[in-house]
């Protein structure tokens, strides 16, 4: 476990901060770029939070969990561990959400257009999470392509954006409440 007893270090002070291997980087490199916008859809979830009760707020809380998981796996690069106890995402964290898509997606009607973001606070919330999401799969697909990183984190990324569709139509009143697109309707 972590303790945190004092929040600033003035260690970043210059531009830099830590890796979890102890090796200096610059706060703009592609690495902290890319666990800082995962970071990012984790506080986008906490606004999702804020509208969901039950079995969608208790799935949205394991992934949150997840996500530090994750930031934990990009902040420490691919065979530079300190400890071999380095957290990385697993192959079972990408089926779980592989199975909760497919429970969601099961109870709604096929689209036959694309959806605005929109409808309840909650699908607003979850989409603007899928697009943070997105926005940091394409990141750490950028990193992996400079330097190792964790293939599952990736596939993790992902399945969870295309979860935050599934659970916004859901939210959705089962998707009768989606927005749906018209296009050159305002032509």
């Amino acid at each position: 476990m972590v303790t945190l007893s004092k929040i600033y270090t003035r260690g970043g002070d210059a531009g830099q901060t830590s890796l979890g291997d102890g090796s200096r980087r610059a706060k703009h490199d592609l690495r902290v770029e890319a666990y800082g916008t995962v970071d990012e859809a984790n506080a986008a979830i906490g606004l999702v939070r804020q509208h969901t009760t039950g079995e969608i707020d208790a799935l949205l809380s394991r992934i949150q969990n997840d996500l530090f998981d994750l930031g934990a796996d990009l902040c420490t690069p691919e065979g530079t561990e300190r400890r071999s106890s380095a957290l990385r995402v697993e192959a079972s964290q990408v089926k779980t959400l592989e199975d909760e898509i497919d429970r969601y997606n099961a109870s709604l009607e096929p689209l036959k257009s694309f959806i605005l973001p929109g409808g309840t606070p909650a699908a607003a919330y979850l989409h603007l999470a899928r697009t943070v999401t997105r926005r940091a799969e394409r990141l750490v697909v950028a990193l992996a392509e400079a330097e190792p990183v964790n293939p599952e984190s990736v596939k993790y990324l992902n399945r969870l954006s295309d979860l935050f569709f599934v659970l916004g139509r859901h939210v959705n009143d089962g998707g009768k409440a989606d927005i749906l697109w018209v296009p050159g309707a305002n032509r």
